[in-house]
């Protein structure tokens, strides 16, 4: 499905969302309270602006007495998302912030991925696939990273664990280009990159990925993954805490000049070895 009839389909998912609504005599903020919600997000689900998670389609069946049809509905859309089930209504949410604060501890995040490093990322994962499939992960992926190029593009602070720069993916070539290409978009201001240091020793949320996502107008939201799965976080006392652990992981980092010194020294270290 297409971009544009995707959008379409979300649209005509909020139109019966309000119809229904209103067809039971409940308020906006009357509904989000019986599906633990704000009134505001549902509104925001009927201009198709944000994406319920499934469980507030089901709660949505469940008190418009729907029958499973918002539960539907979203299966057929998040099916036909070119991203897994778990973390497609993060791409969404991505879209949407105007502030994204990451951590990577092992791997170079989606959004500044290059192809032949996503490829190779890919094929790590899915080492029978055949090629078709991994070339669709990969435009997918490149999709994504046109989020950093727009006008409107959300501030973007990454922290990466120095191991993301030492693991070769793809073999020394791809990573000089892939380090080349975060310190190009660094030198463009169009991101912020610290690296976290091996010298850092230990410290928060060791080996998990981690993502703060904040908007103009809905409460900021946290996002972490595990094999597999991904776990969607609002509650505010958890994005606090997370919050705080992100906090100390920046403060242990170097500085955006230094990790940029680093990150283009190791980048000529691939390239030496590459030609070599």
């Amino acid at each position: 499905m297409a971009n544009g009839s995707r959008q379409a389909a979300w649209e005509f998912f909020g139109a019966e969302l309000k119809r229904r609504r209103e067809n039971a005599a409940l308020t906006q903020a009357e509904l989000g309270v019986r599906v633990f919600v704000s009134g505001g997000y549902i509104g925001q689900f009927e201009q198709a602006i944000r994406k319920p998670q499934l469980d507030v389609a089901q709660r949505i069946d469940m008190v418009l007495q729907t029958d499973g049809f918002f539960e539907r509905l979203w299966k057929k859309l998040i099916k036909e998302q070119p991203y897994a089930a778990y973390f497609a209504h993060v791409v969404e949410l991505e879209r949407l912030a105007t502030e994204i604060h990451e951590y990577a501890p092992t791997v170079v995040p989606g959004l500044l991925q290059i192809p032949e490093y996503a490829r190779a990322v890919f094929l790590a994962s899915n080492p029978l696939a055949a090629d078709e499939y991994i070339e669709d992960l990969v435009r997918a992926r490149m999709d994504r990273t046109r989020l950093l190029k727009d006008a409107t593009r959300p501030m973007y602070w990454l922290v990466l664990h120095e191991t993301t720069l030492r693991m070769s993916v793809g073999g020394p070539a791809v990573m000089a280009q892939q380090l080349e290409h975060i310190a190009a978009l660094m030198r463009q201001r169009h991101v912020m990159v610290q690296v976290l240091p091996f010298t850092a020793g230990a410290h928060p949320h060791m080996g998990k990925l981690m993502w703060l996502l904040g908007f103009d107008d809905a409460p900021p939201t946290v996002y972490t993954e595990g094999v597999s799965s991904g776990n969607l976080l609002d509650e505010p006392a958890v994005v606090k805490r997370v919050r705080a652990s992100y906090d100390h992981i920046r403060a242990a980092a170097l500085s955006p000049e230094a990790s940029l010194a680093l990150i283009e020294s190791a980048a000529e270290g691939y390239r030496r070895c590459a030609i070599s």
